[in-house]
């Protein structure tokens, strides 16, 4: 049995002819070119701790089969925004799971793709702990109930922004959480 002791974040941006090579690029820029990533689906393991970038990277190796959840959007279209998000949001009582979510889409920025991401994660995880909410209210209002109800600790988010290069180029854009054993 395998259950993640550490989750970091990371993101990054890569430009290149082929599409392929644009998400190699973007990998790079993340730092994670060296492992071979597979995705999953959207818990986070209880008990398991947020380290930085650097620590975990110095726990794995070139590679590696390494766990993620990752947002990821391409485009050939100069100028055209994209963005990729990782969202968390985590329970009050360690011993519990929480969630995490990832957003890709177009002409967002950083931020709005990041609260975006922030809210799935929250209500997901709002959802299974039996916090009642108004979805039809906005993250700001909703954010103020998760945090009254003492049962969601903390939300967070990282994200990623571009605009497409010019010149017939593929622009990619990543952001991603990575499990540790």
């Amino acid at each position: 049995m395998y259950v993640p002791r550490y989750m970091f974040f990371t993101k990054g941006v890569g430009v290149a002819r082929e599409k392929l090579s644009s998400f190699e690029n973007a990998l790079r820029d993340a730092r994670i070119a060296h492992l071979n990533l597979v995705t999953v689906s959207s818990i986070f393991p209880p008990y398991c701790q947020i380290i930085s970038i650097d620590r975990g990277l110095a726990l794995l190796e070139a590679g590696e089969i390494t766990h993620c959840v990752m947002a990821r959007e391409q485009s050939q279209e100069p100028g055209r925004r994209i963005v990729a998000s990782i969202g968390l949001a985590l329970p009050s009582e360690r011993g519990r799971y929480g969630y995490l979510s990832e957003h890709h889409g177009f002409g967002e920025t950083e931020e709005q793709a990041g609260e975006y991401a922030e809210d799935l994660a929250a209500s997901m995880l709002a959802n299974t702990l039996g916090i009642e909410f108004d979805p039809d209210k906005d993250y700001d209002e909703r954010r103020e109930v998760y945090r009254m109800s003492g049962k969601i600790v903390e939300s967070q988010h990282t994200s990623q922004a571009a605009l497409g290069a010019e010149g017939n180029l593929w622009t990619t854009v990543l952001a991603a959480a990575l499990f540790v054993k």
